[in-house]
């Protein structure tokens, strides 16, 4: 998960970099490099793998400078590779940037500037944006660095948090973020200051830290700090002081960990797609898979095996893998799954989801997978657990640590994984063209963005839970793909607040679950405008019709849905299959903020472990 440093002061920036984005390596890279100023050169360093090569590269060619950004990437568009790690140098060697996030029209924005005369020397997404920063800089606004950067976003598509610098401006940073692609946090220093992608990267230099929001945009100095919207407002910025703790410094501006957790999943899904998609052929790329296109075509049927969130997620991957790859797919609670003698052989692919993978139950039920012959893959987010080590292939999530007992990311990136798997599957099965290949990976590129804007929904959120926190049953509908995003709303809803919720497929709600609905019932509906809407507009009525108090998840245009439901929550359009990780988002939020409204313990509620290792 790719990681930013940066200084500005007195000090040899180089070191203060470097050992900053050390304190980052826990998210995952494949390259790292620095860019410092001086004597108005930009001077760079940059090696593939882990940051010791760069560390020995800098030690064998030192560079030093006042000034300086540095960067650890996690490939998405290029190959791990020395011209493809950041930072990225404009053509003309002015300006030098560092980019979290995926610039989803850079091919659009590449022809036009090659077009233009524009050389690149890598195969980045995020080499477009210096480009255009350059571009800028040269038509108006040269000399103001905050100018042409603000002119330059403008025409991004997605998330982002970018630092830029030019040689010819040694006493100037400029930071922006746009989405949630990931944090931005300034470090305050006297006479010095710090920019960061996370705050462990830069505490033990200084505890006073801003954050910037989303569509901002700051101007940075050793003695100053200027934050302004992307319309050129100036914003007055709130300075945080963190405690000098490894618990609280991890949580940051957060209350809780699993607000941060919910709020990191555009970085987090950004981060499980690095690498694995080819945007322009539409392929998947999963290497630790060890699936050849024999083996692929090979298979008659595929289960997946899962505990609680897991298993939910696997329902979901059940429609990517079915619709992609024409695969059979059954999904089956691991804590089950070995006690019925199941029908599987060698032509059978055993799937484990399982974030810490070390849970019991899903072990033994791979364990049984084993015996029988079958293929067995595994999606996991700890890295070297025994799911992982006994599979035959893995998929890890790369959602970083999750600390909050009740997952929330590592749910949304399992579910990100089986989307590639489909992919991977339909392009190895051939049961996907070209074309439909492109479109998938397209759709792909724009969900880091469409969950940032979802997780704008909060503020309405704490509203709504303020009303709904008393209540002491819940019902949660959906059909479709989203049916298993109501179960896992519904299990949020336990898990953290402990009041009794139920989540069901909307169309089984005539076959019991119906006569529980009165007013002392809240009723949340999933209703996107998708091919099922109708039917699902038709179950807030007759929910509506019992007094129910309805809380429809609604795509964003749709008047029509708020004179059906009491509450509305509206998420953006979202490609179909995508749709279930947009979606999911508010149910979190919601079940965090009655959680808090109740008194809850968050982080660690009663009778839960994060890993469940024993029966």
């Amino acid at each position: 998960m790719c990681g930013i440093v940066g200084y500005i002061g007195k000090q040899d920036a180089t070191p203060i970099i470097i050992d900053g984005l050390g304190r980052l390596e826990y998210r995952g890279y494949d390259s790292a490099g620095v860019a410092v100023i001086k004597d108005s050169q930009i001077h760079l360093r940059r090696d593939v793998g882990k940051l010791s090569n760069l560390r020995q590269k800098v030690a064998l060619d030192p560079i030093s400078g006042s000034i300086g950004i540095g960067h650890t990437r996690w490939a998405t568009h290029g190959v791990p590779a020395e011209r493809n790690a950041h930072p990225h140098v404009s053509m003309d060697g002015e300006f030098v940037v560092v980019h979290n996030g995926i610039v989803e029209n850079y091919l659009e924005l590449k022809d036009e500037l090659i077009s233009e005369g524009i050389e690149f020397k890598s195969d980045t997404d995020t080499e477009v944006i210096v480009q255009l920063i350059e571009r800028f800089a040269h038509n108006g606004a040269r000399g103001n660095l905050t100018e042409a950067t603000r002119k330059a976003v403008q025409f991004l598509r997605g998330a982002h948090a970018i630092v830029v610098m030019n040689r010819e401006k040694p006493d100037e940073l400029v930071a922006v973020r746009i989405g949630n692609a990931g944090g931005v946090a300034i470090g305050l220093g006297e006479d010095e200051n710090y920019i960061a992608s996370d705050i462990p990267a830069i505490l033990e230099h200084t505890r006073r830290m801003i954050f910037l929001e989303s569509r901002q945009i700051a101007t940075i100095t050793a003695s100053s700090v200027h934050i302004q919207t992307l319309d050129g407002q100036p914003i007055s910025h709130e300075v945080h002081d963190i405690p000098y703790d490894p618990v609280s410094a991890a949580k940051g501006e957060f209350k809780h960990f699993m607000q941060k957790e919910i709020f990191e999943q555009a970085r987090s899904l950004t981060d499980t797609i690095r690498g694995r998609i080819d945007f322009e052929q539409g392929e998947a790329i999963l290497p630790d898979l060890n699936l050849t296109r024999e083996r692929a075509r090979a298979l008659d049927r595929m289960v997946t095996v899962a505990c609680g969130t897991s298993y939910y997620s696997g329902l979901v991957g059940k429609f990517f893998i079915e619709h992609m790859a024409r695969l059979n797919v059954e999904v089956d609670y691991g804590s089950e799954y070995r006690y019925r003698d199941p029908i599987i052989d060698e032509h059978t692919a055993v799937l484990a989801i399982t974030q810490s993978g070390e849970t019991v139950d899903t072990l033994a039920a791979m364990e049984e997978a084993r015996e029988k012959q079958a293929t067995l893959w595994s999606i996991v987010n700890a890295v070297g657990s025994q799911a992982m080590r006994v599979s035959d292939g893995y998929i890890t999530m790369n959602a970083g640590p999750e600390i909050g007992v009740a997952s929330t990311k590592a749910f949304t990136a399992s579910i990100v994984d089986q989307y590639l798997l489909a992919l991977h599957l339909g392009g190895l099965r051939g049961t996907l063209t070209t074309e439909q290949q492109r479109q998938y990976a397209h759709d792909l590129g724009l969900l880091p963005d469409l969950v940032g804007r979802a997780l704008e929904t909060e503020p309405q959120i704490k509203e709504l839970a303020a009303l709904l926190h008393h209540y002491t049953d819940f019902l949660y509908l959906g059909r479709g793909i989203n049916y298993p995003i109501a179960l896992e709303g519904a299990l949020k809803l336990k898990e953290i607040s402990y009041i009794h919720a139920e989540g069901y497929p909307a169309g089984e709600m005539k076959h019991g679950p119906i006569a529980l609905i009165d007013e002392q019932m809240p009723v949340l509906c999933i209703a996107l405008k998708d091919s099922l809407y109708e039917k699902m507009v038709s179950q807030i009525e007759q929910a509506k019709a019992r007094g129910g108090i309805v809380i429809a998840i609604a795509t964003e245009g749709d008047t029509f849905i708020a004179s059906k439901a009491d509450h509305v929550l509206y998420v953006p359009d979202t490609p179909h299959l995508l749709s279930p990780v947009v979606a999911v988002i508010p149910l979190q939020l919601l079940a965090y903020h009655v959680a808090l409204r109740r008194g809850a313990d968050v982080d660690q509620p009663r009778n839960l472990a994060k890993s469940v290792t024993v029966e």
